[in-house]
């Protein structure tokens, strides 16, 4: 007979609470187990000493014998210290999907489009401040030019009286 340690779960709706217990294999998730060896309360604080509670000497018992713990069993006898869990890598685990993906290459495209457009309206306001000041210091550089009086319709209009 394969004897597992699992969870068994109990509680009411959305208000999580299980047993750890020693059962057949086969037999159903929270159906007939051979011996309950602890609790766990999902609910409470991680750092709480009543979330997880195991009674070690049968956990060590069951496992002399050739209990198979489950995932999350294993990793609260890992932390008790009664069976060491070896880590594991998944490194595909935090990786986006393909929309997401292409949703964050269009969103870097207009992010560095919008960037593109700050940084030419930029040098456009700082070239259109720096063209006035460069006419001025090119008039402060040039000597005065005297403008040509006006004398030719006074011209014409003597001549007009003289005739």
């Amino acid at each position: 007979m394969a004897v597992a340690i699992r969870l068994s779960r109990g509680g009411a709706k959305k208000r999580p609470y299980y047993r750890i217990v020693v059962a057949d294999s086969r037999s159903a998730r929270d159906g007939k187990y051979l011996e309950q060896i602890g609790t766990y309360n999902p609910m409470l604080a991680k750092d709480s000493g009543e979330r997880v509670k195991l009674n070690e000497d049968r956990a060590r018992h069951w496992l002399s014998v050739g209990a198979k713990p489950s995932d999350r069993v294993h990793r609260f006898l890992d932390a008790a210290g009664i069976l060491e869990r070896a880590p594991r890598n998944n490194p595909k685990k935090g990786e986006p999907g393909e929309a997401a993906k292409e949703r964050a290459e269009e969103k870097a495209a207009k992010i560095a489009e919008a960037e593109e457009a700050a940084k030419a309206a930029e040098e456009e306001a700082q070239a259109e401040t720096e063209a006035p000041a460069e006419e001025a210091a090119a008039a402060e550089e040039a000597p005065a030019e005297e403008t040509p009086a006006e004398e030719a319709p006074a011209e014409e209009a003597a001549e007009e009286k003289a005739e």
